[in-house]
This record gives structure tokens, sequence and C-alpha cells, in this order.
């Protein structure tokens, strides 16, 4: 098997992953999973695809990721896992699609307008 590449993004977090066939590590910016994402939910929600089609244990994962706060990370991070899972086997589409991990949540910071503090904040309205 040669290397699969695919792109997951959620709000401003990039991830770019490339699944190589090995003994399941995961190396994030050139550093181990653990040590990237202390939080053992954030490394649970990393894992979520492979385990769901019980491959945690085969492929090897290399990662960039940039861009956002360590929760838009790690879910960024899960979509383009999920994503490679399919080129790699396409039979697992519908058990990860089940799940919710093939789909890009659209959801982004709302844009703050001008003559107010911040989006949807007004400033305080003086009667006199």
């Amino acid at each position: 098997m040669e290397v699969v590449n695919a792109l997951g993004r959620r709000k401003r977090a990039i991830a770019r992953v490339f699944v190589s066939e090995g003994t399941g590590k995961i190396t994030i910016n050139k550093r181990d999973l653990a040590e990237y994402f202390p939080s053992t939910i954030l490394q649970y929600v990393v894992k979520q695809p492979l385990t769901k089609v019980e491959a945690a244990e085969k492929y090897d994962i290399k990662v960039n990721l940039c861009g956002g706060g360590f929760t838009g990370q790690s879910q960024a991070l899960r979509l383009a896992i999920a994503r490679a899972l399919v080129k790699i086997n396409p039979e697992d589409k519908k058990a990860l699609r089940a799940e919710g991990f093939m789909t890009r949540d659209p959801r982004s910071v709302e844009r703050k307008k001008p003559g107010q503090p911040k989006a949807r904040r007004r400033f305080q309205f003086s009667k006199r």
C-alpha cells in the first residue's frame, strides 16, 4: 500500500493526513499524539474513526495540523482520518457516515459588524 493522503477542516483548523501501513502510531507535527493532545477526550475523538472500522493497529498516520484551537484541530483530524480510511476501503464509508465522521461541520465564527462591539452584541442604548 502506498501513502494515502486526505484533508480535514473545522473552524479555522486544517489537518493534512498521510496514512501508510504500520503499527498504529499517530504523529502530529513531528510529536506523538499523547504529547500533542494531553487530554484523553481529544485523543478519543481523534481515534474514533479508527476504532469504528477496527483499524487502530493497522496504519501509521503522519499529520500536519495548523490553525484553530485544540478542539477544532482534533475534530479536523477526525474528519481527515475518516476520509483517508474511505480512500483505502470504500466499504467503510457507510459505517463512518452513520456515526457522523464523514460530515464537515460548516459552523465557523461569525464576523464582527461595523458599529457593534461584537458579531451580535450591540452598544448599550441610551435614551437620553
